[in-house]
């Protein structure tokens, strides 16, 4: 399929068309889930047999079905699609029962008022993470001892349940990823031959930005709001925060499937 397109591409474009091309092929999951829920807050009748919540979560085992049948996705990416969605259900149930957010609508397909679809949206998120680095051949250098990232990570992901009712230690989580992963480069190939690179914390964000602006898609379509937040109103900045750490949660557990993407010693665009 990237023979097919880059023949057709003039020389001009060849290489930013490419970076484009691969980052909406690699977030096609995520992609069909928005575009799944922005059609049927326009088109929805609630009058309809099936509730919104759980079309969304056929809508989302369907394309899985589409993807696996055409073989669209690799092992690895169906292996990460499920960790994700354990890893993100979990916070959901948690988050709910403490009221800190909640799905207004009704469905079948849910567990602890928590639709199962929530779970698809996470596993798109660590099945785009995957499917990046895998396309854009990235190489992670200079990387951390890698006790010391997937103890991170962990942390991370605790501290997303203990921060309601102990202490927060999120600013010293910030404080920890920018000591551990400064140094980082992700070197990528957005076209064969050339290899760029981008500071690691800089993708982080950027990331953590494009997540933010998905999830508002979500709360201003109503599909699910937090704690006070009205329908049409903006998610908070500081919810970018926690993406970040989010994020840097799914990349971990993407080279923890990929563990030859990671070098311990820092490497030049000759070396790689």
């Amino acid at each position: 399929m990237g023979d097919f397109v880059r023949a057709r591409l003039p020389a001009a474009i060849e290489e930013p068309g490419m970076f484009v091309l691969k980052h909406l092929w690699a977030g096609l999951f995520g992609g069909v889930l928005m575009v799944a829920i922005a059609l049927s807050t326009v088109f929805w009748n609630n009058d309809w047999p099936m509730a919104r919540y759980d079309a969304l979560f056929l809508v989302a085992l369907s394309a899985q079905a589409l993807f696996l049948l055409f073989r669209l996705e690799s092992r690895e990416e169906v292996a990460a699609l499920v960790a994700f969605s354990v890893l993100g259900l979990g916070m959901e149930w948690y988050n709910t029962a403490a009221g800190n957010w909640a799905y207004p609508e009704e469905g079948v397909f849910a567990i602890a008022h928590v639709p199962l679809f929530v779970g698809a949206m996470y596993a798109a998120v660590g099945v785009c993470v995957l499917r990046m680095i895998r396309i854009f051949e990235m190489v992670f250098a200079p990387f951390p001892p890698r006790w010391a990232a997937i103890g991170l990570a962990a942390l991370i992901y605790m501290n997303f349940f203990t921060q309601h009712f102990f202490v927060d230690i999120r600013l010293a989580l910030f404080v920890a990823t920018v000591a551990l992963f400064a140094r980082t480069r992700i070197w990528f190939t957005p076209f064969t031959g050339r290899r760029w690179w981008m500071p690691m914390l800089l993708s982080l964000f950027l990331s953590a930005l494009g997540v933010w602006l998905a999830e508002n898609l979500g709360t201003i379509t109503g599909t699910w709001l937090y704690d006070g937040q009205r329908t049409y109103e903006w998610v908070s900045l500081a919810t970018m925060g926690s993406w970040f750490l989010f994020l840097c949660v799914a990349l971990m557990v993407a080279l923890i499937v990929l563990p030859g993407a990671t070098r311990r010693a820092p490497v030049t665009r000759d070396s790689l």
